[in-house]
């Protein structure tokens, strides 16, 4: 298998990442079940974590790439190695090299090693996770900024469909502006 590097600027296999939205899935919540169900079963009851399906799969309604996001928030960073082999041997690739060294990140299907990105597994402690699931929750309730959050992405993946990290940054704005909407609704 090829190796996959970050050269601080883009993933080596950058290319491979075309951005393609889908309309909503109902069958998204089911594959995160069904995928939490067996990551949960990877890792036993020695790790303790909380799985959550967040990002634009988690939102009814919502345009997005057919990607599953699970949000393993795991609290103590120092046990975080020992899902590594767990992980991996659901057919994930962990990203050693993430510049996010307060983060770890895996992804089933990613080209060279397979098909197409199916799942991303983001390991975050339960501060680090908050600003995602606030984000899936506001939009959730909010089916206007829901349907802004759709017209933004399909704009961004017409302009940046062969750029990922493009298509991303270009959303971040967006995101921010909502969470500090949430903020303010926030009792």
């Amino acid at each position: 298998m090829d190796h996959v590097t970050f050269d601080g600027q883009r993933w080596s296999n950058a290319d491979a990442g075309v951005v393609l939205l889908r309309e909503y899935d109902p069958q998204w919540p089911m594959r995160y079940e069904a995928e939490a169900r067996q990551i949960r079963s990877a890792l036993g009851s020695a790790c303790d974590v909380t799985l959550e399906h967040f990002g634009s799969t988690a939102i009814p309604g919502l345009a997005a790439k057919p990607i599953i996001d699970i949000m393993l928030i795991a609290p103590d960073p120092s046990r975080w190695p020992a899902l590594i082999r767990p992980i991996e041997q659901l057919g994930y690739a962990f990203w050693s090299d993430n510049p996010r060294r307060d983060r770890m990140f895996f992804v089933k299907g990613m080209p060279p090693f397979g098909a197409g990105r199916t799942h991303h597994v983001h390991v975050r402690t339960p501060e680090e996770a908050g600003s995602g699931l606030v984000l899936r929750d506001y939009l959730w309730h909010h089916p206007d900024e829901a349907a802004g959050y759709a017209a933004l992405k399909r704009k961004l993946a017409a302009n940046h469909g062969t750029d990922r990290d493009a298509y991303t940054a270009g959303k971040t704005a967006f995101v921010d502006a909502v969470l500090a909407k949430a903020d303010r609704a926030d009792p």
